[in-house]
């Protein structure tokens, strides 16, 4: 329960960068014993959401200017080829998790559900991972999906928290008609636009009320 909740705060934006993850405070929280909690964050560090930092304790993993850049990166290198080899193999059953998928990320907009849109347009991602079955792609992409958010959550603004509003059914229509092209040139400008909204010059303020934040499930 506690990776899960702090994970998905990451991924919502709610839990910024270089927050500090006391002991005491999770402890208060969760209402467990600190046993528990240290597992939890030793499980969080091994896959990069937190950094345990010696005599100073537990914080929300903050990457720097060139990190963000790498991390984007070595997604331009992964999903565009991910996206042709789609559109040339997807089954019907990867594709309609996709499109319900996106059903999920509309209905959430239109409820003005800004932090369940933040998340489901990162796990967007993850899922078009998924659906090509590499099970190394997946997690690689589980874990650069999980940077970006934190990369978003430091130097993004309110207005470009989320994948813009109608690429993701464009990217998915590309791979739908069997349009390699199409579908790597729309991923392209998806992550440009998503880079190109950051500002590497502002950093957003660690939040401090892990209670309000965790708390709710």
């Amino acid at each position: 329960m506690i990776v899960e909740r702090i994970y998905k705060a990451v991924m919502e934006q709610r839990l910024a960068p270089n927050t500090k993850l006391s002991e005491a405070r999770l402890c208060e929280t969760f209402g467990v014993g600190r046993m528990r909690v240290r597992r939890a964050l030793l499980l969080l560090s091994s896959q990069g959401i937190i950094d345990l930092q010696s005599n100073r304790g537990a914080y929300v993993s903050c990457p720097d200017k060139s990190e963000a850049n790498d991390v984007f990166e070595a997604r331009m290198l992964i999903e565009p080829p991910l996206v042709r080899l789609l559109a040339g193999r997807a089954g019907d059953a990867g594709l309609q998790i996709l499109s319900e998928h996106i059903a999920l990320e509309d209905s959430a907009r239109q409820g003005n559900e800004r932090t369940e849109v933040i998340r489901l347009s990162g796990e967007f991602h993850v899922k078009l991972a998924q659906a090509s079955g590499n099970v190394v792609i997946s997690r690689v992409m589980h874990e650069l999906v999980t940077r970006t958010s934190l990369i978003v959550g430091l130097f993004g603004s309110s207005g470009n928290a989320s994948c813009p509003d109608d690429e993701h059914a464009k990217i998915l229509d590309a791979i739908h008609d069997h349009d390699p092209e199409r579908a790597e040139s729309l991923v392209i400008t998806h992550l440009n636009h998503i880079q190109n909204g950051l500002n590497m010059d502002v950093r957003k303020p660690p939040l401090d009320d892990l209670a309000s934040i965790l708390g709710a499930s």
